[in-house]
């Protein structure tokens, strides 16, 4: 019974956090966001005081059923894992606690941390993995049978699915997230929980509080016959048949060793087993559910051209080198985004204007800058605010929103049309949503023209200019970002 309710809240949480991180639509980030803000670390950055407590205090009652049940990369290891049990069955063993490895490395996360070292806090946050494993490789897959969905309908004059671009936001991000599904998935289908129990910080910060839970699996001496299938199906490596023991810290509560004992001499319960009547016959299963989806490394489908009225071939616009990122409004500032955020890329699937990206910068590896190749911020989103699980993009409103200066744009004379092309344009300025954006007269070498002029006290950075100038590849205005958001 154990591992079957295991097995069903797998599917229920595996479910909703795809649906999430895939960036469906449907409203899902209001009925399913929560699945996201009781993730351990996520909690944790955002002091989300009430969420760490229940957690807490279900590892204090349960022991790790968060690892089992609520981590999404944890599930995802449980897949692999039974996969590897089909080719390989009764296959593990008891193997001692790598104390220095556990605690060594969760005191250097702490660290990280503390001083905003966002390349290790990134790579290692268990759900922030998972996240990116979705965002980078199986999006594109749900993208490519919308817009195969999409062409259906149209072709029968029906328009239930819209077409959607599929490109790679980051290629770095792309190559992280093939490394962790290739590297996780083979010490799942080898070791099991290896990563849980000896990298994973979330695991071993609470494995504190699991040595000393109330209900655990437990030994009936009287009907153990030392057979050792407990051990050998254990995958967290915690069962000890010769002494009898299990190391509650790092023992899951899968159900696994329950199920597969034939003599019912382990127990999950809250004191040591009293001799009961043997049961007549425990059935054997077939309940196996698979919640995680097979990796895959094959070439993502990425438009290279665009085409006006099918003629003109436009060309792509590219990004302008920054001096200051842009990070979105709401997580008032650089150093806050840095310690905040994990990287996990929820914002970055969810952002339907295109404009969050995973950034390539060490200092600020794979956390969300803005960028304007394929959309702009527009001032009534607020969708990225509305997802974000950790507290890196506080919850803002519309009306919050256009106060926010994130950044503030800067006219590139040597991109213009107006002077390279002598034509007349002020694309920027008919289309900034705030009036920061003025046409002033300018003496060109054609003669007087009209080109951008800035009001920065007025911009916020939202980058409508810098996605609509028909200049390619570098716009002829672009946007600088702030390091500390300024509001009105």
């Amino acid at each position: 019974m154990l591992r079957k309710i295991r097995i069903s809240l797998q599917v229920v949480t595996m479910t909703l956090v795809t649906l999430l991180l895939l960036g469906i639509g449907f409203r899902v980030h209001l009925w399913a966001g929560w699945v996201a803000k009781i993730q351990f670390l996520p909690a944790l950055l955002a002091l989300n005081f009430g969420v760490l407590a229940l957690l807490i205090i279900a590892t204090l009652i349960f022991g790790r059923i968060y690892c089992s049940v609520v981590c999404p990369l944890g599930i995802m290891q449980d897949f692999f894992s039974w996969l590897g049990g089909k080719a390989k069955k009764n296959r593990f063993s008891y193997a001692e606690e790598k104390v220095w490895l556990r605690y060594g490395f969760l005191v250097v996360f702490i660290l990280a941390l503390i001083i905003g070292f966002a390349p290790l806090t990134t790579l290692f946050a268990p759900y922030s993995a998972y996240g990116r494993i979705v965002n980078s490789l199986f999006k594109p897959l749900y993208d490519m049978l919308n817009n195969w969905l999409a062409g259906m309908d149209a072709a029968h004059d029906r328009y239930n699915f819209t077409e959607v671009q599929i490109w790679t936001r980051s290629v770095t991000t792309f190559v992280v997230a093939i490394l962790t599904l290739l590297i996780l998935g083979f010490l799942a289908l080898r070791k099991g929980r290896l990563y849980c129990n000896s990298i994973c910080p979330v695991g071993t910060a609470l494995s504190f509080f699991s040595r000393f839970s109330l209900l655990r699996v437990r030994f009936d001496k009287d009907k153990c016959k030392s057979c050792g299938m407990c051990e050998k199906n254990c995958k967290a490596q915690a069962i000890d048949f010769k002494n009898g023991t299990v190391d509650y810290s790092r023992c899951v509560v899968c159900g696994d060793c329950l199920d597969k004992c034939k003599f019912d001499a382990l127990h999950y319960t809250a004191q040591k087993p009293v001799a009961v009547p043997k049961p007549v016959d425990t059935e054997r299963r077939a309940f196996l559910v698979g919640a995680a989806v097979a990796g895959t490394t094959a070439a993502l489908a990425q438009t290279q051209m665009k085409v006006d009225g099918g003629l003109a071939v436009i060309e792509d616009k590219k990004a302008p080198k920054r001096n200051t990122i842009i990070t979105p409004p709401g997580s008032i500032g650089i150093r806050h985004l840095e310690r905040h955020c994990t990287a996990c890329q929820l914002c970055v699937s969810s952002c339907p204007n295109n404009v969050l990206r995973p950034s390539t910068d060490l200092q600020h590896f794979m956390q969300p800058v803005m960028s304007f190749e394929r959309g702009y911020c527009r001032p009534e989103c607020t969708r990225c605010s509305e997802v974000c699980p950790a507290g890196a993009i506080k919850p803002i409103t519309r009306e919050e929103k256009t106060a926010i200066h994130a950044g503030h744009a800067v006219w590139v004379k040597e991109n213009c049309v107006v002077l390279t092309d002598g034509v007349s344009c002020g694309n920027c300025a008919r289309h900034c949503p705030t009036g920061a954006i003025q046409m002033i007269d300018y003496k060109g070498p054609n003669g007087t023209v009209k080109v951008p002029a800035v009001d920065e006290n007025k911009c916020i950075g939202c980058g409508a200019c810098e996605n609509l100038c028909p200049a390619r590849p570098f716009s002829a205005i672009y946007v600088e970002g702030n390091e500390m958001h300024i509001t009105n």
